[in-house]
């Protein structure tokens, strides 16, 4: 394709994805989930090209990674936010909980928490969007996650025999509480490799270095991950397969778990929690590194 066409294509199955699931209407205020990575830059770039600007927001929770510094690659999102007229909001960990994450990371080791510094980072990241969405009156939290992302979360959960965790990855999945904004991924159809060729068309640069917890803390999705790209090279289009396969017979338990109750409510922070659990994974997550009474602190995001 030349480059014109290779972005309307992307473009069109973004559009298509948005229309099969009904991910959001022209009604609806989006609040984009963005790391500053080459995904939310794409996603960001497609989005203000199909819904109004001034209905879009963008969010974005700055870990606080030694050595790992994120400022350059918002500053991207920023300057495409802000040329549509739209806010950057930006929240750290540290500010949110009290301590970033190479400081929870620490504080794990310490006390013998053996979990993947991911987990803690994926938890928090998770509650405090949707805390900020709800907030600020989003109707919509749209996450940059693509076709491989997508393809490797359905394995795990496989591996994990985890249907409940299948069926909420469809877009039209249920809702099982009040509190949450509904999360939706127009690029799920979208392999990883086009994200990064639709970013470089549009003039992204790209930032050379990854999260060093990736590297030195490999998890069971990076092994995943890498058991699936061998399978695509070997048989191209095997990960979109995966997934159509894995949308139809998903489909037909949407209803099942939709006549469930409502979650139960965290006794600490007052959140939605597991079914039989009385506190949520991230008040457990700071209670098990010591921190005796978690507290949120949302609002002290910067609008940027």
């Amino acid at each position: 394709m030349c480059r014109d066409c290779f972005l309307n294509d992307v473009m069109d199955r973004v559009r298509s994805e948005v229309k099969r699931f009904s991910m959001f209407s022209s009604n609806d205020r989006l609040m984009i989930a963005a790391s500053g990575g080459k995904d939310s830059y794409v996603l960001l770039d497609i989005v203000l090209k199909l819904h109004d600007p001034s209905k879009v927001g963008v969010v974005s929770i700055v870990e606080g990674i030694e050595g790992y510094n994120r400022a350059e690659d918002l500053m991207k999102v920023r300057t495409l936010a802000h040329a549509a007229g739209v806010d950057l909001i930006v929240l750290s960990l540290k500010d949110y909980v009290g301590l970033s994450l190479t400081e929870l990371v620490d504080l794990s080791f310490v006390n013998g928490v053996n979990l993947s510094p991911c987990t803690f980072c994926g938890v928090l990241r998770r509650k405090a969007i949707n805390e900020i969405a709800r907030d600020l009156g989003f109707t919509r939290v749209l996450t940059a996650h693509n076709l491989d992302d997508e393809a490797q979360t359905a394995v795990l959960n496989i591996l994990r025999g985890d249907l409940f965790r299948l069926v909420q990855t469809l877009p039209n999945g249920p809702m099982l509480s009040d509190l949450f904004v509904r999360k939706v991924k127009p690029l799920r159809r979208v392999y990883e490799e086009e994200v990064a060729v639709y970013a470089y068309l549009i003039g992204y640069e790209f930032q050379t270095s990854d999260c060093p917890y990736l590297r030195y803390y490999p998890s069971l999705r990076a092994r995943v991950r890498e058991f699936l790209y061998r399978l695509e090279r070997e048989r191209p289009g095997v990960l979109l397969k995966l997934m159509d396969r894995i949308d139809a017979l998903m489909s037909s338990y949407v209803h099942v778990y939709s006549d469930y109750p409502q979650l139960p409510r965290c006794a600490k922070c007052g959140e939605p929690t597991a079914y039989g659990r009385e506190y949520c994974m991230a008040c457990e997550l700071l209670t098990a590194v010591g921190v005796k009474d978690p507290k949120y602190s949302r609002g002290n995001y910067l609008r940027l």
